[in-house]
């Protein structure tokens, strides 16, 4: 049955789009339906056809890549050879003269504060309300919750509060203290009274009296005692009839509160499971309650045998009085950013005069641009009236600018200040990374973030090179020597063009939830590494993250980084792929089941749940928060060893058979799930699982699909999937 639309000047819209857009969006902003559809229909009808066109060069660009492997088949790839042949098919860009970016008017949590960056699905209020509230986390609670504190010697987490376990929670915090705001003399573990301030001078004497920042107080007794280091601040909580489950603090600390994810990512694109107009606005709305300040989320939760109601919203600032005596006031959460979606996909929300479907890039930069504009006013997120857009799977320097003559319509159209659409480069394909360079400059004024993905980026680098052999397997992807340059290249690209202390340069999600104690001993090397943030997937993990950025002076690792020998274009260029083969059949099963589990546990939950982004088990039943670079990664690995004839297609989809098994078996026990109510068994009818067929079909069909993207098929399948409901 066709669809319903209100026909509006050349567009045809949605009726629950527009009626969102005319009533709930606009209203408060100053502008009028008029004006943003007519602006919109303008817009878009001018530059669908530029979108396409660059997608075309994308596919052409993929062609001539494939026929030059191809005629060079048998033969040791020459770097310079390879290199010059990319320069001629205008795949590698000349760099230009030397520059640095001139963006302004960013707001301090970027320029000035290196911190933890958390990544949450717009579809998911909770989440959402869960992440902006991140800001500010108990230290405390994340470590008595993780295996950050090893469950040895009687210190077992369970239902009841360990007394033991939480005497050593209060020795590494102590043990954090002295490392980064130390007395001058003693130490913290040796405090046993509440300190005092008195005339804004407080009696206990730090080592760098400028780390005191401010103080509360509740009956004339200090309660929360504000320090700062790095640019991050710790609140230090006293209460003298506060107790940890009957245990008391000799220095009547109850928590130490650090702040923790400075900024949060708020994604439309890869953890959500967005196909229609009815997906679109659901993540609008919450987009538009975030902006407002106005979003709640209602839930339930048991705890024991006794059930409670609950209310998130957005936590206010909070109130101190400074060490000069005067109030002061500290945001109450993270500056949210905003994902929208790429280049490649359309929306059935809109259709356009020819009736295509509208870019939902530029649907995207509209609608979350106007919703930003409520916050202008209130001031809640941005204190500079900025809107930031993370722009994700952009090809190049022309693609870039594309976008940028998005914003800069979008900015007419909505009567802003040019410029107030900042946006963040996503260096997660292969023709970005190696002209980054001229991507920056493109967008020079409004540049506010580059960041790495090994996922998405890996998946980019096997479907380019899908031609050149057959690719090592994906654990020692790692290693390899393309990954150490590009992820060097990132961070010498970036302060080269001066985003020190304006810009954030970022690094990739640590995606094991459970995983803390593993966490706190390896992502300390993205700080170490030149990163101002790094993604987390969860406040817990924000606030054990932030612990990184009081270790390490990144402004000051910025600076030495300087002057190191930036990385090479050959070893970028480096194509992994293993030049003599051998694995042992035993290999190869084990690297098939591996890619083939984490595919499915991920495109079941997608297709039959519309879930774009959750704690999905991977085949050892370690948890692992999932989104669409995964599922890239996993279906081009496949696709490319089928190509090579590492494997054949019989036993490719004997093991998704198996493997189906598998993953129905772990989504039985998923309480998230709902047990058999809610999940259907692939292994059931393979025939009439949609969510099985599309996993079979990213793999057999993955050398086809456009640059390796998986949201093709599954957009299509979830849109089967929902017809059927």
């Amino acid at each position: 049955m066709a669809k319903k639309y209100i026909l509006l000047g050349k567009l045809s819209i949605a009726p629950d789009l527009l009626d969102f857009v005319n009533n709930e969006l606009l209203p408060g902003t100053n502008i009028t339906v008029e004006n943003f559809w007519g602006g919109l229909d303008k817009c878009v009808h001018e530059l669908a056809p530029k979108n396409k066109k660059l997608l075309e060069v994308r596919k052409n660009l993929q062609k001539k890549i494939d026929d030059w492997h191809k005629e060079k088949k048998g033969e040791k790839i020459n770097i310079n050879k390879y290199s010059n042949f990319l320069e001629e098919i205008g795949y590698l860009k000349k760099k230009g003269e030397e520059f640095k970016i001139e963006t302004e008017n960013v707001d301090k949590e970027i320029s000035k504060i290196a911190g933890p960056q958390l990544v949450v699905p717009v579809m998911n209020a909770r989440y959402s309300l869960n992440a902006a509230n991140a800001r500010w986390g108990s230290l405390y609670n994340a470590l008595y919750g993780t295996d950050v504190i090893p469950e040895t010697d009687g210190a077992e987490r369970g239902k009841k509060y360990n007394y033991i376990r939480g005497e050593k929670v209060i020795k590494y915090a102590r043990e954090f203290l002295d490392a980064y705001v130390p007395l001058s003399k003693g130490s913290w573990k040796d405090i046993s009274e509440i300190p005092k301030v008195e005339n804004n001078q407080l009696n206990l004497k730090l080592k760098n009296p400028k780390q005191f920042v401010g103080y509360s107080k509740k009956s004339n007794i200090l309660s929360s005692l504000l320090l700062i280091n790095n640019n991050l601040h710790i609140d230090i909580m006293f209460d003298p009839s506060h107790t940890r489950g009957g245990l008391k603090d000799k220095a009547k600390i109850y928590d130490i509160i650090l702040e923790s994810a400075i900024t949060t990512i708020v994604d439309h694109e890869d953890s959500v499971a967005a196909v229609d107009a009815k997906d679109k606005i659901h993540g609008y709305r919450n987009w538009l309650g975030l902006m407002k300040g106005d979003l709640k989320y209602e839930g339930k939760k048991n705890t024991g045998n006794k059930p409670f109601s609950f209310t998130r919203k957005l936590n206010p600032d909070r109130e101190y009085i400074s060490s000069k005596g005067k109030k002061i006031k500290l945001p109450g959460r993270a500056l949210m950013l905003n994902r929208n979606v790429g280049h490649l996909m359309t929306n059935s929300s809109i259709l356009l005069q020819d009736k295509s479907e509208i870019p939902e890039g530029i649907m995207d930069a509209f609608i979350t641009t106007a919703a930003a504009i409520h916050d202008f006013k209130s001031k809640r997120n941005s204190r500079t009236n900025s809107f930031y857009i993370v722009k994700p799977k952009m090809h190049g320097p022309d693609e870039v600018a594309f976008t940028n003559l998005i914003f800069e319509k979008v900015e007419e159209i909505l009567n802003l200040k040019k410029y107030t659409i900042k946006i963040g480069i996503m260096d997660e394909e292969r023709r970005t990374t190696v002209n980054l360079k001229e991507c920056i400059r493109t967008v020079k004024n409004r540049v506010v973030f580059i960041n790495t993905g090994f996922l998405d980026r890996t998946g980019d680098e096997m479907h380019t090179s899908m031609e050149a052999g057959p690719m090592i397997k994906k654990g020692d992807m790692k290693s390899s020597k393309w990954i150490a340059a590009y992820e060097n290249n990132n961070v010498d690209v970036g302060l080269a063009c001066g985003f020190s202390g304006i810009a954030q340069i970022g690094k990739g999600m640590w995606a094991a939830p459970d995983k803390m104690a593993d966490m706190m001993s390896q992502k300390i090397t993205h700080p170490k590494s030149g990163a101002n943030c790094a993604w987390v997937p969860s406040p817990t993990a924000a606030t054990l993250h932030a612990l990184h950025y009081h270790q390490v002076d990144i402004f000051s690792k910025q600076k030495e980084l300087k002057n190191r020998t930036p990385a090479k274009l050959s070893d970028i260029l480096k194509i992994p792929i293993a030049n003599r083969p051998n694995w042992s059949v035993e290999e190869i099963v084990k690297e098939l089941e591996n890619n083939a589990q984490g595919i499915l546990g991920y495109v079941v939950r997608w297709i039959d749940q519309g879930v774009g982004c959750s704690k999905v088990p991977d085949i050892n039943n370690v948890g692992l928060m999932e989104d669409r670079a995964t599922l890239r990664i996993s279906s081009q690995h496949i696709s490319n060893w089928l190509h090579h004839g590492i494997c054949k297609k019989e036993q490719v989809l004997e093991t998704m058979k198996k493997m189906a098994n598998i993953v129905d078996k772990q989504n039985i026990k998923d309480p998230d799930l709902k047990g058999y109510d809610s999940y259907k068994r692939m292994s059931d009818d393979f025939d009439k699982s949609i969510a099985f067929k599309a996993a079979c079909e990213l793999i057999f069909d993955g050398r086809e699909q456009p640059s390796g993207y998986t949201e093709p098929i599954l957009h299509r399948k979830r849109l089967e999937k929902k017809s059927s409901l």
